[in-house]
């Protein structure tokens, strides 16, 4: 006979929300936290984490074996849902639409957190006007061996120059490694207009901090902290406020004041501590609808940026090759630096006007064809970080002469699963030594067999 599933009933603002399994683990590493544990954090701070979602679509990343298990992810709003949650049919590049779930109170917010979502991922769109975002997006994302300190500093120069440009940010950290700074903006502008804002941002925040910043989409040609102008783009999410991480110590994306920026630490917020923290000072970002702003200050700097002869820079591989777009190949695939500076030169001399040579520097350099291998593709992180350890024992001085940045852990991400490739850049390892690609260890891509029946390939 099969055993009876626990079902515990909240009653949330007058709703009632069914819990199945609440004494499920959903944190057992460094802290010890069962599904219900998750779903009680998000009622402390109800407020404020739903006022990241309201009244916006969103993706569902469901931890539905718990935090320390792989994720999937689910656009479309399961058919076995309350009659007064809302929805709202959304598009997408691919030209397929979905409809997608949108939470607009905690009872809404209770009910996705049981179906295992303890991220919470909303579009930058309301549901009146899905076309035009309300929000610019800044994304810190530093690479591997970055110090925190770094990752402050950026988000300082963000600051400034967004004050310049007449707008208001509102930084948290991100529950991993990095930083948010989102602004909110008029619904005046599309996708393609505000992720041109974004790509402007970070391109001036790395020639006002070039040693510590980057706005270069491969990862290969990073350095220090990447601010990912594409997540700006349609079908982009990032989490929002309060979201906990998938962390040993279940630390969460916590809003900052300013003022905090220069001396917090990302590991100081947590499940444990957040609630505390909220009952104590609030929402840092409650005033955050008071202060919508223009883009047209950064688009003016989008607009000198081209006439320098700066073209779009790439989009995310799903999105079509879009008009302006530099190559879409990463410089380790390059055929040659010769035909990417012709491309460069041709289309230089289409500006409007002569290229500043600060930008012709910077910016407009040929692209070296990088010798990247990978060693290690896993749905499990850990199992992948044990392989590159594999092999760097294997291979002890070639491993010597690596930079931080030379080791590259992906975060792939399939159309319903995720797993971890790690690629090492031997770009500091002599020719003599260089070791050849082998097999990967683990060689476990969860989507190798979806490509390969289509004729893909690997």
């Amino acid at each position: 006979m099969a055993k009876k599933e626990a079902v515990e009933i909240l009653t949330v603002e007058g709703r009632e929300v069914r819990i199945s399994n609440p004494d499920k683990p959903y944190f057992s590493r460094d802290v010890k936290l069962s599904k219900l544990d998750v779903v009680q954090y998000y009622l402390s701070v109800a407020s404020g984490a739903v006022a990241g979602i309201r009244d916006r679509p969103s993706m569902l990343k469901r931890f539905v074996d718990g935090a320390e298990k792989p994720p999937f992810y689910q656009k479309r709003a399961p058919e076995n849902r309350p009659e007064w949650l809302r929805t709202v049919t959304l598009s997408f590049p691919s030209g397929r639409t979905a409809e997608e779930v949108v939470v607009d109170d905690a009872a809404g917010l209770t009910w996705i957190v049981n179906l295992g979502c303890i991220e919470l991922h909303p579009h930058a769109v309301r549901t009146n006007d899905l076309d035009h975002p309300d929000e610019l997006r800044i994304d810190l994302d530093p690479i591997p061996g970055v110090e925190w300190e770094d990752v402050r500093r950026v988000a300082m120069e963000v600051k400034g120059l967004l004050e310049e440009m007449g707008l208001r940010g509102w930084p948290k950290t991100s529950g991993s490694r990095g930083m948010h700074v989102n602004v909110r903006i008029q619904h005046r502008w599309s996708f393609t207009e505000v992720r041109r804002a974004a790509l402007a941002l970070s391109r001036e925040i790395e020639r006002r901090a070039p040693k510590i910043a980057t706005s270069k989409w491969w990862k290969e040609e990073r350095h220090g902290v990447f601010l990912d102008y594409n997540q700006n783009a349609k079908d982009r999410t990032t989490c929002s406020a309060y979201s906990i991480r998938p962390l040993p110590d279940a630390r969460v994306s916590a809003p900052l004041r300013w003022e905090e920026v220069r001396d917090c630490e990302p590991a100081d917020f947590t499940v444990l501590t957040m609630p505390a923290r909220f009952k104590a000072i609030g929402d840092p970002n409650a005033r955050m609808e008071l202060t919508p702003g223009s883009l047209e200050q950064l688009l003016e700097l989008a607009g000198r940026d081209e006439a320098a002869g700066l073209g779009d820079a790439p989009w995310p591989p799903h999105f079509r090759k879009m008009e302006g777009e530099s190559t879409r190949v990463a410089p380790s695939r390059a055929k040659s630096a010769t035909k990417s500076a012709t491309k460069k030169a041709a289309v230089k001399k289409t500006a409007t006007r002569a290229p500043s040579r600060e930008l012709s520097a910077r910016f407009a350099k040929p692209r070296a064809k990088m010798p990247l291998i990978v060693v290690a593709n896993s749905p499990d992180r850990e199992a992948a970080l044990a392989g590159l350890e594999r092999w760097k024992a294997k291979f002890p001085d070639a491993a010597s002469n690596l930079a931080v940045d030379d080791v590259l852990v992906d975060s792939m991400r399939g159309r319903s699963s995720t797993w971890t490739r790690i690629r090492v850049n031997l770009r500091n390892v002599s020719e003599q030594i260089r070791p050849p690609q082998e097999t990967p260890d683990p060689d476990d891509d969860p989507t190798r067999a979806w490509r390969e029946a289509r004729g893909k390939g690997n």
